[in-house]
Parts: structure tokens; C-alpha cells; sequence
């Protein structure tokens, strides 16, 4: 299992907690791209569209990758224990 797949674990087994703001952006990213209502509809200018989708999902990858960060650091440093 690589880092990613035991960042999730240490996620769901509540031995690291996500700070809120990258929550609030994660649920908020995934009902802003699954949602039909966009600031650049799809059906109207279908590239553009799909452009704004990537750029959420970027700032969700940049706040995703900073928490995973966070995580090693506190590995290294030897307050958690996996």
C-alpha cells in the first residue's frame, strides 16, 4: 500500500484528523462538479466547462496533497505511530 492508501487509513481509523477547511473544500468539490448548475456550463461552452471543473478539482488536490504533508511530517517527527 503506498502513502496515499495509508494516509486514507489513517483517516478513516481516526488516528489523523483533516482540519476543516480542507472538509468544507472537499464536499464542496464534489457537489460543485457533480452538480448540473456550474459557473461554465458544460452544454453551453462544453471546453471552458470542463476547464472550470479541473481547476476545483486542482485546488482539491493542492489542499488533499497539503494535508497528506502534514501527515508525513508529523510521521518523521515520530507523534504518530502507524
Amino acid at each position: 500500500m503506498g502513502m496515499w492508501g495509508k494516509f486514507i487509513t489513517a483517516i478513516l481509523k481516526g488516528k489523523w484528523k483533516i482540519s476543516p477547511l480542507s472538509w468544507i473544500a472537499a464536499i464542496g468539490t464534489v457537489i460543485y462538479v457533480v452538480s448540473p448548475i456550474d459557473f461554465v456550463p458544460e452544454a453551453f461552452l462544453p471546453l471552458i466547462g470542463y476547464i472550470d471543473d479541473l481547476g476545483v478539482l486542482g485546488v482539491m488536490a493542492i489542499l488533499a496533497t497539503r494535508e497528506k504533508s502534514h501527515w508525513e511530517t508529523s510521521l518523521r517527527d515520530g507523534s504518530i505511530v502507524i
